[in-house]
């Protein structure tokens, strides 16, 4: 019998989107709910899969660490930078220069994948908050990359920028430096919120950023906001839903809050109690988010994160698609030749890490490999994010027939609930009449069914407990 409460997976989504750091707590959602990717972020831990093609990574993820101050619900490693101006024109602040000559160093320190590389088709500069690096360290992190790895003339360059930090000068110049989607930090549109939330713009801060990214012609533009704030109400959320709608970027990221141990909000709020929402309440608060997004023609393609047609992260994708790509810099996280691992959160243990690399002493080739059962785990875990859902025929071909008809005997109650949806190899809905006659069928299933995906918003929502199924099917 399905559950009739449930905990939303948005509580297991970080507030912004990292890399994946999959790396050892896989095997605790056979036990509770999947682990979180912060969770999962420990950097002295590395893990492996062997997937089946071994295309050279075209993605890099680059983060800058620097704050105005650290958000009360924040645990990402940043650097606070304080209220002291940050871009002059005659001096740059030396904890930034020196980060990011240490970030070059990295690069360069870094092995090609193989001697033909394709050049480097998306960049992420993640932080903390990028748009305070003034646009010529910028011009020297991505001269780095481009010369080490090569940038497609239409590489996809994303950069999280936060209201208050840029005007239209800097942004002409990082558009200048190739720098063509813009992440805005915007969270909420009232200032109590944004207050409580310990962020350092303004709501006038916001509609300025707004302003700015629409006169300087910038056609690929995402707006990141957060909901289950303390004190939020389903009015506030509706308000910032409808404004972000008005302001019409081209992507939208929807976050709810995620309450984290050392943080300001981990000490003062226990999750699902006053003043933060209940569960259900969250659960509201996505299904609003789904519907006035998807009414006002914003594609639901990964769990968190909406678009216009055309305009999904193509940066992101690498992520939940499980392609290589490279990680630089603090804390961030690398999946190459099937090895994921990470960097030191701490910069004292990153400075000696890039000397070890420079040094031939860094080899993430060393790592054992994982089993089949955890490569399933993650295909599952990364697969029921998106909208494609898991591709059934990849799946048979990697793990076996026998792993597929199990996974379709144990989502046969959620299939005929609504919460997995069933897809043919076109793409169809396979209806749930059809898919309970072909259940008891191996290879007929398997004809029939190509894709299994959530059901948007219910399945989405009911996502902690169906990976977790999953989990218990692949490693019972």
């Amino acid at each position: 019998m399905l559950k009739s409460t449930f905990t939303p997976i948005l509580h297991t989504i970080p507030a912004k989107s990292r890399p994946p750091k999959l790396s050892r707590a896989i095997s605790n959602a056979l036990a509770q709910t999947p682990p979180t990717v912060r969770q999962n972020a420990s950097h002295n831990t590395t893990t492996t899969t062997n997937p089946t093609h071994k295309h050279p990574p075209t993605s890099a993820y680059l983060h800058l660490p620097f704050c105005r101050k650290r958000c009360h619900y924040c645990d990402f490693p940043i650097v606070a930078l304080g209220s002291s101006p940050t871009d002059t024109d005659d001096k740059d602040d030396p904890r930034i220069l020196n980060y990011i000559q240490l970030l070059c160093r990295e690069i360069q320190a870094t092995q090609s994948e193989s001697k033909h590389n394709p050049p480097l088709e998306t960049v992420f500069f993640g932080g903390g908050t990028p748009s305070l690096v003034p646009p010529r360290l910028v011009s020297s992190v991505l001269n780095t990359l481009g010369s080490k790895f090569g940038l497609r003339s239409d590489t996809e360059i994303s950069m999280e920028m936060d209201p208050g930090t840029f005007d239209t000068k800097k942004m002409k110049e990082l558009m200048e430096l190739g720098v063509n989607r813009v992440s805005l930090g915007v969270q909420a549109f009232q200032d109590d919120l944004l207050k409580a939330c310990g962020r350092a713009h303004s709501v006038k801060e916001v509609h300025e950023a707004i302003e700015i990214v629409g006169s300087c012609g910038v056609e690929n533009w995402s707006m990141d906001l957060i909901s289950s704030l303390p004190h939020q109400t389903s009015e506030m959320w509706e308000e910032s839903l409808m404004l972000a709608i008005e302001a019409r970027p081209t992507h939208v990221s929807v976050y709810d809050l995620q309450v984290e141990q050392g943080t300001k909000f981990g000490i003062l709020y226990t999750p699902g109690e006053f003043p933060l929402p209940s569960d259900n309440q969250s659960a509201d608060f996505y299904k609003l988010a789904s519907s006035m997004l998807s009414n006002a023609g914003y594609n639901h393609y990964e769990i968190s994160s909406y678009s216009k047609s055309s305009f999904e992260c193509k940066h992101n994708l690498t992520y939940w698609q499980s392609k290589h790509f490279y990680g630089f810099g603090l804390g961030s996280a690398s999946f190459l030749d099937g090895v994921r691992f990470s960097r030191p959160t701490k910069m004292k243990e990153y400075m000696g890490y890039v000397r070890n690399l420079e040094d031939g002493i860094v080899d993430y080739r060393e790592a054992s490999c994982s089993d089949a059962k955890d490569m399933a785990m993650e295909s599952v875990m990364l697969s029921f994010r998106t909208a494609r859902g898991l591709d059934l025929t990849s799946f048979k071909e990697t793990f076996g027939s026998s792993l597929v008809h199990s996974l379709c005997n144990a989502y046969s109650p959620y299939v005929e609930s609504g919460h997995v949806v069933c897809l043919d190899r076109h793409r169809r809905a396979v209806t749930k009449e059809q898919f309970c006659s072909l259940v008891s069928y191996e290879h007929e299933i398997e004809d029939t069914v190509a894709f299994i995906r959530l059901s948007d918003p219910d399945g989405f929502l009911l996502s902690n407990e169906l990976i977790t199924l999953a989990f218990r099917v692949i490693a019972p």
